[in-house]
């Protein structure tokens, strides 16, 4: 039998941050977990959408509790005052989700000059990571899970193109900003692991789901229409990740043909993924950018 939201167990007295939660993936992620039990903490880059999120999320036969936060994550000063509030505010954190994203947006540049896709997508979620983790140490049985996609099969870690030195090729450079986040997952893995944290580090990915990630290639976003899962349905992996018997290092995503389409299982990782040496010099390159050494 295939696993979906009837899978989700009691999420009662939980708590769940999910980054770019006002929308498409983060939006069914959240609406999942505050079904449940949750008490869910909506990070949103505008007020208005966080809002509007929250008008469409609520339901008086919901168990769980939401909140808003206002986080952009192509400024690392935002990303830290975000955190600060986060730690004072909240004595628990069971699941950081690291779901928002960029994808195709026309060449332009975070607040501290990286590349749009690799700034947002990976370093923004990295530093998030490393100051949060203090509170997802001292809760039990806590995970972060990071967002990937199947581009990452395409993608390879270039560590002199963060800041856009080279000519912008948007797929190239969203490829790599997936990659980035797969990997980023399973070297916290092994470094959570190796000082016997029981915080678990896993990475899921959506399959082809219609998302609003798609607004910047037209031709996709049509054939997304037509041919793309259910929102709801490309939320399952993370949430899978989120609550199943797991040990830390797991890349979730569709059952289907090629991983386009279906049900939550255990996904396969490309090659240049499963690159330990490549992991540790992106960690360190990580560090050097964001200043979060950890």
């Amino acid at each position: 039998m295939p696993w979906t939201l009837t899978h989700l167990p009691d999420l009662s007295g939980k708590t769940a941050l999910v980054t770019g939660a006002n929308a498409g993936i983060g939006l069914e992620t959240a609406r999942g977990l505050y079904q449940k039990g949750a008490e869910v903490i909506l990070a949103c880059r505008s007020r208005e959408r966080g809002e509007a999120a929250m008008a469409l999320l609520r339901d008086p036969k919901a168990k769980g509790s939401l909140a808003l936060h206002l986080l952009d994550l192509a400024s690392l000063e935002s990303v830290r005052q975000f955190a600060s509030e986060i730690q004072a505010q909240y004595p628990r954190l069971d699941w950081l989700i690291n779901n928002a994203g960029v994808m195709f947006p026309p060449e332009s540049k975070t607040q501290e000059g990286f590349e749009l896709q690799i700034g947002v997508n990976f370093l923004g979620h990295y530093l998030l990571t490393g100051l949060l983790m203090p509170l997802l140490e001292k809760t039990p049985g806590a995970r972060a899970i990071q967002l990937s996609s199947m581009a990452h099969r395409r993608g390879r870690i270039d560590l002199e193109s963060f800041k856009g030195e080279k000519p912008y090729q948007r797929m190239r450079e969203y490829a790599q900003s997936k990659l980035a986040c797969l990997m980023f997952a399973l070297e916290l893995d092994r470094r959570l692991k190796a000082k016997g944290s029981q915080v678990l580090s896993l990475a899921s990915h959506p399959g082809w789901t219609q998302t609003e990630l798609m607004r910047h290639e037209s031709a996709m976003e049509v054939l997304s229409k037509w041919f793309a899962m259910p929102t709801a349905q490309g939320a399952l992996p993370t949430l899978y990740a989120a609550v199943e018997k797991l040990s830390g290092g797991e890349y979730i995503g569709p059952d289907g043909l090629a991983e386009v389409w279906g049900y939550p299982r255990l996904a396969k990782l490309a090659p240049q993924a499963q690159d330990k040496e490549m992991a540790k010099k992106l960690w360190q390159k990580a560090e050097e950018l964001t200043g979060m050494v950890w």
